[in-house]
């Protein structure tokens, strides 16, 4: 099943992921906010998630806040063996499905907290620290954040960390405090800002995990995928994802939805063969 779902990385020992993931923020409601409108639809999607042989769920106590974790709680608690929970700290929801940055350092050891409770979990397997604004980095130092959830590693209630929406000087910073294994950013075929931090992070033996496979393209950019992904009979999502997968053998995915028929069709992607004249034309798209 792992070669149907690009097969695997291991940035670490005891963490073994397909690189084909699941992102569950979508299984929340409109705006990941409040609860999803077919509970049920949600809970088999979770579900449906195992069944592929997916071992990567990445998730936050802030979506919904709290919903997505309840959910995967309810759908697949008591936990498969091998199955990985990647959650996230750096931010809570306001009442108004406002996004808040909370990132003191006993703030960021509360919401550990609160992600464990939700989840039914004595450890987590990845926790990420969610840094920069909105989805680009800033320059602002980790050290005190980054040190906290250090400390809670040693304490046995997280086993391994990462970062999220980062610098290189900043993953340095990290790496000088605690072991990284993985990077989350902002990364497709349009947004290649981090093309350098890829090529290190495969280096280094760091998991990459690139956000938004479709976002932010222009509407040409689009155009360019869509008529590749025409000529190769498939959908523009699964011609993304299948890129990226080839871009580089430490990236892993976590596209999200709320169908399992969209589910199977990421899974899909891990499959699609793209020929070398496809990939000249991709290349194109970032300009």
């Amino acid at each position: 099943m792992s070669a149907q779902l690009g097969g695997t990385l291991t940035p670490a020992d005891g963490l073994t992921l397909t690189r084909v993931g699941y992102g569950a923020m979508q299984l929340a409601g409109p705006n990941v906010f409040g609860p999803p409108k077919d509970r049920a639809r949600a809970v088999a999607v979770l579900r449906a998630v195992v069944e592929v042989g997916i071992t990567h769920v990445d998730t936050s106590d802030y979506y919904g806040p709290v919903v997505v974790n309840e959910l995967i709680r309810e759908a697949l608690h008591p936990y498969p063996k091998g199955l990985h929970i990647v959650t996230k700290v750096g931010a809570r929801r306001g009442t108004d499905g406002s996004w808040i940055l909370s990132r003191h350092p006993e703030d960021l050891k509360a919401q550990v907290h609160d992600n464990l409770r939700n989840l039914g979990l004595e450890a987590l397997d990845v926790v990420n620290l969610r840094l920069g604004d909105a989805d680009a980095p800033n320059d602002d130092s980790l050290a005190e954040q980054f040190g906290a959830l250090a400390e809670l590693r040693e304490q046995g209630l997280i086993r391994h960390l990462g970062l999220s929406t980062v610098t290189a000087a900043q993953l340095d910073q990290a790496l000088a405090i605690a072991p990284v294994v993985s990077v989350q950013n902002l990364y497709n075929l349009a947004n290649r800002q981090d093309d350098a931090l890829v090529k290190r992070t495969a280096a280094e033996n760091i998991a990459f995990v690139p956000y938004f496979p479709l976002g932010g393209f222009s509407p040409l950019q689009s155009e360019t995928l869509a008529k590749v992904a025409a000529r190769l009979e498939t959908s523009p999502q699964q011609v993304a994802l299948a890129w990226l997968l080839r871009r580089s053998p430490n990236i892993a995915l976590i596209p999200g939805t709320s169908s399992r028929e969209h589910l199977r069709e990421n899974v899909a992607a891990a499959s699609l063969m793209l020929p070398d004249d496809a990939v000249a034309d991709l290349n194109k798209i970032a300009g």
